[in-house]
């Protein structure tokens, strides 16, 4: 049995020098103690069977102390180091066989009794240095007053403690496989799927296992204590007790730790900034943490191309909440295909094609000096983004819709980069002339609204009068009509709004008339026209085209109308 404190340890020693047996743990003694966390406020104490968490300050050294009071008592002792390395040792030294002075029948006074035991030094049984969660395991163990010291030479830190007289039953660490490494069974741009061989734990003992992913650009860690310990820390790390006050282990959420919350996922990203001094809540960069059940294949997303990810997996006992690490493992994404880039000729119009969420890169390279360069852009379906590099400076980044023209400073043997980034609905299509002639213009000039108003008033069985706007560039202007089922809804409209279509992919027959029309006033701006020889309580669907002196049209938004039925 471990027992709690050192006062509490010399009071039940036998006052007697005949030594008493007594069982390896009282179990409900042991349950009580857990529930009352105010039992191990002193933070010298180890009790049997339960992970404690606690502070170290940099070259500062802690001693903590745990009596074995039977010979050949199983004992293991497993040490926890979080955010830094730490040096520790594990000694042993005889207990007092008399407890009372001068075989008077007398207990000594407590601070003797203590120093009686503590100031001799012990024999060492383990010692280590460094990062790892490192174990110290015997079958049969000495009775003894036992001392674990440790020590951060790095910085100041907090680590996890666990001992316990009947490792066989406890078993509080999920077990790994034979096998407990991570391989990476899928790789690509922006994805990595794991897998792992399921631990023991929950395939043989049928205990609750559940799996975390750690995933970062830095380095593997080799515990879930440094996970938390990154997620939770800012470059001040935190607002620590004073050296020599005592405080309970139990309560760490109140420096700033991250509490146990035992049995719960954590969700990405937390910090706790609970008590003391505010944490930043800015999440340490490329860090992230997600737990997943009981599965043993994940696939992570949304990873960055040619860029290296370290990924760690531990095995959670979610009726403890003490884990283990599973061998880590790297994996770099492969690189984003190399874009093909497309050369635009001074005033010539390119056709572009972009995927869904895809991207093309265009190049114009004018072979002549030039004080400003002009980029006209038809964007025929849903909006795409452009943005335009001067020999790598970023010039311009805008939405488009419809037509847009951009004129930008120019600069003598410049080079120009386009990037089209596509829609996140569909794919998108686009037309896209460069020149450095500001005359050389393809597409018309549109007004800001292309909408074609019907007028209701002058609805007849036989025609309809609509009109629409214009600008003061004189343009030529076609209408367009075509007979549609009255169940024709503004959805089949909308998939049908493809822009970039001209008049040459219409029927002769839906041609209604083309003419010219421009004004300098922009507010007398507007042509009307009435459509004639309808059927009655027939719906159509009109177009309009403008067409540029190139001979490139874009085509006003389409209007659905409908005659009476009876006049």
């Amino acid at each position: 049995m471990l027992l709690l404190c050192c006062p509490l340890l010399l009071l039940l020693l036998p006052l007697s020098s005949r030594p008493q047996k007594l069982p390896t743990r009282d179990e409900e003694l042991f349950q009580m103690q857990i529930r009352d966390k105010a039992f191990f406020h002193d933070s010298s104490v180890i009790p049997d069977g339960a992970e404690i968490s606690s502070y170290l300050f940099r070259d500062t050294p802690k001693r903590y102390f745990f009596v074995v009071e039977e010979d050949n008592t199983p004992l293991a002792v497993t040490v926890t180091p979080c955010d830094a390395p730490l040096e520790w040792k594990l000694s042993v030294q005889e207990l007092p066989e008399e407890a009372s002075g001068e075989g008077s029948g007398e207990p000594e006074p407590l601070e003797q009794q203590k120093q009686q035991i503590t100031n001799e030094e012990g024999t060492e049984l383990f010692s280590y240095k460094g990062n790892d969660v490192e174990y110290f395991v015997s079958s049969s163990s000495p009775s003894g007053l036992y001392q674990l010291d440790l020590l951060s030479t790095e910085k100041d830190t907090h680590f996890k403690v666990y001992a316990t007289t009947t490792p066989e039953s406890d078993q509080p660490y999920p077990e790994l496989p034979y096998d407990p490494r991570i391989d990476v069974t899928s790789l690509g741009r922006t994805t990595v799927t794991l897998a792992w061989k399921p631990s023991p734990t929950a395939s043989l003992l049928k205990q609750p296992i559940q799996y975390c992913i750690v995933i970062n650009k830095e380095h593997n860690f080799k515990s879930l204590c440094a996970v938390e310990a990154k997620l939770s820390s800012d470059d001040a790390f935190m607002m620590a007790p004073k050296p020599g006050l005592d405080f309970s282990p139990f309560d760490f959420a109140h420096f700033g730790f991250p509490p146990d919350n035992s049995g719960k996922e954590r969700g990405f990203l937390k910090s706790s900034s609970k008590f003391g001094r505010q944490t930043s809540s800015k999440p340490r960069v490329d860090l992230h943490k997600v737990c997943i059940g009981n599965k043993n294949i994940f696939t992570v997303s949304d990873l960055k191309p040619d860029t290296q990810y370290y990924f760690d997996m531990f095995a959670v006992n979610t009726n403890t909440n003490m884990s283990t690490a599973y061998i880590g493992t790297f994996a770099r994404t492969k690189e984003e295909a190399k874009q093909k880039t497309v050369e635009l000729k001074d005033g010539k119009v390119t056709d572009v094609f972009i995927k869904r969420k895809g991207a093309k890169f265009l190049r114009f390279a004018p072979v002549s000096s030039h004080q400003k360069v002009t980029f006209s852009v038809h964007s025929c379906l849903d909006a795409v983004q452009i943005q335009v590099r001067r020999d790598g400076k970023l010039l311009l980044s805008q939405n488009v819709e419809g037509v847009r023209q951009f004129q930008l400073r120019g600069k003598a043997k410049a080079k120009y980069l386009i990037r089209l980034k596509g829609s996140k609905k569909g794919a998108s299509m686009l037309k896209i002339l460069a020149t450095t002639r500001p005359n050389k213009q393809s597409f018309p000039s549109l007004p800001e609204d292309t909408r074609i108003k019907a007028f209701d008033k002058l609805r007849t069985c036989s025609s309809v009068t609509v009109a629409w706007l214009g600008t003061q560039e004189r343009n030529k202007f076609c209408i367009y009509k075509r007979e549609v089922d009255d169940n024709y809804n503004e959805e089949q409209k909308k998939r049908e709004q493809n822009q970039c279509l001209g008049p040459d992919t219409r029927k002769k027959l839906e041609k209604v008339l083309c003419k010219y029309f421009h004004s300098q006033n922009i507010q007398k701006a507007v042509t009307t026209e009435t459509i004639r020889g309808l059927q009655p309580g027939k719906s159509y669907l009109l177009d309009v085209y403008a067409i540029g002196h190139g001979g490139h049209s874009v085509k006003y938004q389409s209007k659905l109308v409908k005659t009476r039925k009876f006049c």
